[in-house]
This record gives structure tokens, sequence and C-alpha cells, in this order.
């Protein structure tokens, strides 16, 4: 462990006063949603429509001397609390604390973990972290690169010598389960931010993408529940039943035993009240085929309610049976009291990649609108387990695209639409559900699909309990082409896994895989990777039309979409393609799965994922502001990378602040704190 101090009376006496005089709940940002419901709301008003335009920076601070190389792909959402910012930042994921008002380094600390965070599935410097208080204690904790909680003294950066062993508790034992190959290697990673409730932590588990898979019977995702005080393990939820256990059944010829993954990776929600967790799982072993597991298979890609004190199940609704599509629960449930046809309900909504906003009531599972059953199209791959039907929300409607028709092609000029439709001719097309193919040449060589990266992502979405309305980003135009292949020997015991006909089939690595502080140096010749099944694009561009992607205003009291927006400014690549010249192109939005967004009394806020050069701004992106209410854009202020992190706010001492994390591309992380200019 290498906690890095900056001590001395003025840092005592700043930790001191700031504890003192505490703000209230809806100035703080305390969680990693800012509440327990995963609202990302705060009712703050000093930044709004007529001033968003004018902000300055307040603050920033750049990640690259926490690990021994810059990381470009910054996710995290600081806290804050008694005036100082905690965050996760850099490749050896260390945790800062930062002066609130100035951004001074106040405390970092960091973990050495050698091969073990250089085997992680998950790495670089993860989500988030989360705080906890009590009397005079207060506390950081958060998950290390190489799965293990590690418990902070909040004002020093210190580890709480009570906790677990010297402040830690390895993840990777008392599990239920053994762990292939072993403590060191065994995939098992989280990059979520822990959740806290009362005295309880919540934690998840991540794995590799389920691409190309080394084993079906990968680690299972197990849900487990810690002491905030010793560490102890209070329960654990398995995702995949045991053998007695509710639901084990659905898992046909005893899969359950021979199945992996099924986790929880994504943000846990809290209703304290109702002393319930909801737990969005995500899909077994493996993403693409699923012949090794026949049958629906609970709890994968269920939304789960269950007791905070001894996580038994309370009620589950499965989203997806046997899923054969990564269309993995990615987003963190929404939590929210509406009011439908008059009737008051305690509500949870889960956005999803299907572009479908699932809503129930939180206390008793039942869907707020019906959800029938409806048939989908069954496959043809040798092996394939296919579930006749799948429940689909006869509301809300669909807020993104979820299937792939030739009305969904390009249509700037005839030509562009023509030369879309040949390329098309080569994949397989369908509405949602249709289902993975054999590659085969000359056709097809994949399914077209939005389910990796599609819909709404590991963002989720916000909510503003004043207006009972969700606020949605979604991807429209993150589409991939999903063939399958025989698994060459030696590299996995599946049947199938992700391939191109006629190209080696290869191990397909996930963002930020192997490339955290403590993993082996990158080669100097990058390794031969699979050149999948050809560029989706047509004369440079996209081989979908816009809207590449969308914010969405859904009204819960009434199921509908109030508003749709395009997210983002027309790219340079859009406007500057010579196929377009002369030709007026509205407003397309920007593709990209990584934007959250931020819900204020006024204001949704949410930046671009891609930079671009207009006349109004150098090169860059934009983080803009729009009027929650209608969703007209009222004002954007510059940023040097595009948002790869979701916005929080935060008041102190009668000043709003806006932090947002961006990297990419060239730009490594760095959090940056805007707030309106001094009336001196």
């Amino acid at each position: 462990m290498t906690p890095i101090r900056i001590a001395g009376a003025a840092l005592a006496a700043l930790l001191l006063a700031s504890t003192a005089s505490a703000q209230t709940k809806d100035v703080e940002w305390p969680t990693y949603t800012a509440d327990l419901s995963g609202s990302r709301y705060r009712p703050l008003d000093q930044i709004n429509a007529s001033n968003f335009k004018d902000l300055e920076v307040a603050w920033r601070f750049k990640t690259d001397a926490i690990g021994n190389r810059p990381e470009f792909k910054l996710e995290g959402t600081p806290l804050m609390v008694g005036g100082v910012v905690y965050a996760t930042a850099g490749s050896r994921r260390g945790v800062v604390a930062l002066d609130a008002a100035t951004g001074e380094l106040l405390w970092m600390h960091s973990e050495h973990e050698g091969a073990r965070a250089g085997a992680s599935p998950r790495q670089l410097s993860g989500r988030g972290l989360s705080y906890w208080s009590h009397g005079d204690q207060q506390r950081i904790l958060y998950v290390t690169t190489g799965y293990r909680l590690i418990s902070l003294d909040a004002k020093t950066g210190q580890p709480t010598a009570d906790f677990g062993t010297a402040g830690a508790v390895d993840l990777k034992q008392d599990f239920d389960q053994e762990i292939w190959t072993d403590l060191v290697n065994g995939e098992a990673g989280y990059h979520a931010a822990p959740v806290i409730a009362g005295n309880t932590i919540l934690i998840g588990t991540a794995f590799r993408e389920g691409f190309t898979p080394a084993r079906k019977a990968n680690t299972k995702g197990y849900v487990r529940a810690y002491d905030v005080r010793t560490g102890k393990r209070l329960w654990t939820f398995h995702t995949i039943p045991k053998k007695g256990e509710f639901g084990y059944d659905t898992w046909l010829n005893g899969s359950a035993e021979t199945t992996g993954n099924t986790a929880v990776w994504t943000q846990i929600t809290v209703d304290e009240a109702l002393n319930t967790a909801y737990l969005a799982v995500e899909s077994p072993t493996s993403d693409f085929y699923g012949g090794h597991r026949p049958g629906n298979g609970l709890y994968g890609n269920s939304l789960v309610a269950v007791d905070l004190t001894t996580g038994q199940r309370k009620w589950h609704f499965q989203v997806i049976h046997h899923e054969i599509w990564d269309y993995d629960n990615s987003s963190a449930p929404l939590l929210m009291d509406i009011k439908v046809k008059g009737k008051a309900i305690k509500a949870v909504a889960l956005p999803s990649k299907q572009g479908f906003l699932y809503v129930f009531d939180r206390v008793t599972g039942k869907p707020v609108w019906p959800m029938p059953e409806t048939k989908v199209p069954a496959g043809d791959v040798p092996g394939e387990w296919y579930a006749p039907t799948q429940p689909i929300p006869s509301k809300p409607v669909a807020y993104a695209r979820n299937g792939v028709a030739e009305s969904d092609l390009i249509d700037f000029t005839p030509e562009l639409h023509a030369k879309a439709l040949a390329l098309a001719k080569n994949y397989r097309l369908g509405p949602v559900y249709t289902p993975p193919v054999v590659s085969q040449k000359p056709g097809p060589l994949g399914l077209l699909s939005y389910s990796a990266q599609g819909g709404t992502n590991w963002p989720g979405g916000s909510f503003d309990p004043e207006t009972h309305t969700a606020y949605i980003y979604a991807c429209n135009a993150c589409l991939g082409a999903y063939g399958l292949q025989p698994a060459p020997e030696g590299m996995s015991d599946l049947s199938w896994v992700v391939g191109v006909a006629g190209q080696p089939v290869v191990m397909i690595k996930g963002p930020g895989d192997g490339v955290g502080a403590d993993a082996p140096p990158p080669p100097k010749t990058p390794p031969a990777a699979n050149a999948g099944t050809g560029r989706l694009t047509v004369d440079g561009l996209p081989l979908l039309k816009p809207p590449y992607s969308t914010i969405s205003a859904i009204n819960l009291d009434s199921g509908d979409i109030v508003w749709q927006i395009p997210a983002g400014e027309t790219p340079d690549f859009i406007r500057n393609n010579p196929a377009l010249r002369g030709l007026k192109i509205p407003r397309t939005g920007q593709s990209g799965y990584q934007i959250g967004t931020l819900v204020t009394k006024s204001l949704v806020i949410a930046g671009d994922g891609l930079v671009t050069t207009t006349a109004d701004h150098p090169r860059g992106a934009m983080l803009r502001a729009y009027d929650k209410a209608t969703g007209k854009e009222v004002g954007a202020v510059w940023m040097p990378a595009p948002q790869s992190g979701s916005p929080m706010t935060y008041s102190l001492n009668g000043k709003q602040y806006l932090i947002v994390a961006v990297s990419g591309g060239a730009y490594s992380g760095e959090y940056i704190a805007y707030t309106l200019p001094s009336a001196d």
C-alpha cells in the first residue's frame, strides 16, 4: 500500500472546518449517482440557461502521474462531501482527495498489486468510489484493479486498520466458489463503485468481454454484501442458483453447474425505506452463443430485488430469456415515485442496450405497463437453444434503434443509399432479437446489430423526481457485425465464438484490457487482431442514417417520450465529406456509448463524445446544457477532449461547480471543474 499524505496544520484545519460545515444532501454529491436511487439529480440552479455559456475552468486535475503510464480512458465520476472531492484516477486506479474549491491535492493512495492487477479483466481507474461516515468516522471505499476492497480514512488516506486485513478484503476469496486458475490470474474484477446503504457495502463482479471466452465454466458473478466497519461478509446472492435454490431448474441439463458470468457489473441501487437492493444482472457465458446452457437461465439478464439485510430474493423479472446478443444489463436501475392514472407507484426503471425502458412497481415487481411475451425468430446455429418469446414493453416505446432494416440505411443521396443496400446484402438484417449467424462467404458474414455498444450502456440514465421524467442517452449508430466460427483447438472450450469466415479466429480484448499500470508493457509491434467483417461505412460515412445518438426525455407518469434530440453536433467527418458537398445536413449527433447525463433544477447536462472544429470553437468537444422541459440547447462550454465520465455538480460556499472527466485519442485523463466567474 502506498498512501501519499499532504499533512500539516493547514490540511487538518481544512478537513475539520469542512466536516463541521458539511453541506446538505442537496448540494453535495455523496455517492456515484448522487443518491442511492441512481438519479444523477441535484436541485441546483445557480448555473442555468442564462449563464451556462459563461462557465470558466475553476481547476483541473491531470491523472498522468498516478501510474507508470497515462490513462486514456478516464470514466470516473467524483464524489464531493464536506468540501472535499474524492475520485479514482490513473492507470494504477489511485484514490485522490482534492480541495473542492481549488483542486489542490490533499492526499493520494494507490495499491501496487503486481501480476494480480496485470492479469485483471478490468483495468485502469474504474468509475468511482464510495463514502461512509458515522460520528467522527469517515471512510472512502473502493475496489482495486486486482479485485480487493479497500477502506481508507477519508481525512488522511490511510487504510483503516480495523477493516478486513490491514484495511483490505480479498474479493477473490470467501466467494462460494473456487476461482480458476488461481487468485492471481483468476478472472474476476470490478470497475463500478461500491454501493453503501447504512452499514452495508454491496459489491458485484465484472469479467472480460464475452466474444471469445476461454471457458464456458467461467467464474460466476455472485453479488456480496460486507459490513462497512469490519469488512466481514454478510451474505452472497447466487446469480446462478445452486442446486435446490429457486431458478436452478431454468438451466437445463444441469448447465447451472458449468456456466459462469451472470454478474452485476454496473451500479446497484437501493431503497433504504423498503430495505431492498436492485440488481441489474448481465448475461451468462458467452455473449453470442449459449448452446452449452440450454434454457432461460435465471438470473441472466434479470432485474432482481433482494433484501438488503439477508440477500434473499424478493422478486425478479427476466427482461431477456436465454440471451445471445450481448444485450447484458448495463445500467443502474432508477428508483422513482410516479403517478400513473392517478395511482401512486413506487417504481424502478431499467434503461437498456435494446433501447427499452423497463418499468416496474419496485415493491411487487409487477410491470407498470404490460410487457407481453412476443414471438421472436429462431436461428440456425448448430447446437444453439432459442427462446421462443421475449417480453417487449408496451410503454414506453423504444427510445433508440434496436433492429436494423433497409429503411435505417444512409439515404443522404440515392447513390449513397444504393451503396448501403449493396453492402448490407453481405449481412443478416432484422428486428431486435434477430439471432446471430454462422459467418459464411459470401454471406451472411454476420448479424448487423447494436448489441455490444448500442442503446444505453454503463453511464445509464438520470431522473428528475420533481417532474417524474427520465433523461436517457442512447447510441443509434454503434453498429457491429457479429458472426460465429468454430473455436480453434486450445483457445476455448465453447463450440462457437465470434469470428469471420476466411479469417483467423483470435481472442478479442475489450477496451482497457491489458493497459493498466501493472500490465506488461505493450509490444513494439501490435499483435494481429481480428480484422472483423469489414468497415460498415459508405464513402467514409456511417452505414446508418442519423441521428447517430439521442437524448430522450421520458415522462414516467404517462410513459411517453416528451422530447428527443440528437446528442452533440455533427462530426467533422460528416460535415466535410465530399459526398455531401452542397447538401444541407441536419444536426446528426455523435456516435459513442460513454455519455452520461446530469440533471439540475432546470438543465440536462451532457458532453460530446467526439472532438470537432467549427467556426464557433477550436478543436475540442463541448459540454452542453439543454432545457430539461423542451430539449432546446441553451449553452455550451469548450472541453479539450470528449466527455468520458459522467458529469456531477455540487455547491460550496454559495458557488456551484460542475466536474466532468475527459479523455480519449491522444488526450490522457483529466478531471475539469467549471464554475461561473467571480463577481469581482
